[in-house]
């Protein structure tokens, strides 16, 4: 490997944040490098943020792995950050073979991915462990046996993620029109406002920081107003998670509701990988992005527990790239 500090965020999409704020680590710690942007096409505007832009195969062929090792090693690439939950079991199972050739992949174990992957297994783990969790069953379930299932009820499926396919329920008879029941579960709706949070796992295993922000409004499941929300007892359950899960490292988000009145909590989702509203985190004053490239270059961590500002707001709106038409179909 060169001695240039070259990142990927791969299958970058709209990650344009999450691409200036790499850029912004490497030239806070005066590391020469640059970071790359992989996606299906060059339609995708952080592919167009990033320093350089590359193709890459749709994660359900059989390249997929073969075919980012290859970039990997051709423009010595020193980390790969995953950005979607489809890709995540694939670079798990792979974190050895790009090791070999000196590349991190910021990605947790197989194990960990499994456990935010499937919601039917996140529940029974997180109550294996004794943590807050909404009340979770079947379709099947819920209709046999609605006196115990009272709605309103959530419904989603159970490796989804997004948002996309939940519903919210009033009627039981809306459980026998799903297309799919048998690939869905059934949850307790809990009382509260929804958080989600971030978390830097260094290298070690070791949670350094939780930076909760409140969900003010979402548009297509991320979130599009936010607000940092210092909470202790809300950092502590989620610090517990990100130490349970095994073999967790770089930045996952953890989401859970949290009752302004009792200050009851539960988790809901885990999600080991950046979230989409992590821009704010980093604006806060917790660049997690920069810990990271710490982390990989074997230096001292600068990482702190509660560095960051309380109560920052994030408003978001749309803002386009343009670029010449020519730039969408080919390399650069």
């Amino acid at each position: 490997m060169a001695d240039d500090f070259n990142i990927l965020v791969s299958c970058a999409g709209r990650r344009v944040g999450l691409v200036n704020a790499f850029r912004q680590a490497l030239r806070g710690l005066d590391v020469n490098g640059q970071v790359f942007a992989a996606d299906l096409n060059f339609s995708s505007p952080a592919s167009h943020a990033a320093d350089r832009r590359f193709t890459a195969p749709l994660f359900k062929t059989g390249t997929f792995i073969d075919d980012m090792l290859t970039l990997c090693e051709r423009e010595r690439v020193r980390l790969v950050v995953p950005t979607i939950d489809p890709e995540l079991p694939l670079y798990a199972e792979a974190r050895r073979r790009f090791a070999d050739i000196g590349t991190t992949v910021a990605v947790a174990s197989p194990r960990a991915i499994e456990i935010g992957g499937d919601k039917e297994q996140t529940h029974a783990w997180l109550n294996e462990l004794g943590l807050p969790t909404p009340r979770q069953t079947t379709v099947a379930e819920a209709l046999a046996h609605p006196a115990d299932w009272p709605t309103p009820l959530i419904v989603k499926p159970a490796r989804g993620s997004s948002s996309i396919g939940l519903q919210h329920i009033t009627n039981h008879d809306v459980l026998t029109t799903l297309d799919q029941p048998t690939e869905m579960v059934v949850e307790s709706i809990v009382p509260g406002i929804e958080h989600t949070v971030d978390v830097y796992i260094d290298r070690a295993g070791q949670p350094r920081c939780a930076v909760p922000r409140k969900r003010l409004e979402t548009r297509a499941g991320e979130v599009s107003k936010g607000v940092t929300v210092r909470h202790n007892a809300l950092q502590a359950l989620v610090m517990k998670v990100a130490d349970e899960l095994p073999e967790a490292f770089g930045v996952i988000n953890v989401q859970a509701f949290l009752d302004p009145d009792t200050q009851d909590m539960a988790v809901i989702e885990i999600n080991p990988r950046f979230g989409g509203g992590y821009p704010l985190t980093e604006a806060a004053g917790a660049p997690m992005t920069r810990w990271l490239v710490e982390d990989c270059l074997g230096r001292a961590s600068t990482a702190t527990p509660n560095g960051w500002r309380d109560n920052l707001a994030m408003l978001r709106y749309d803002e386009a790239v343009f670029v010449d038409a020519s730039k969408i179909g080919t390399d650069a």
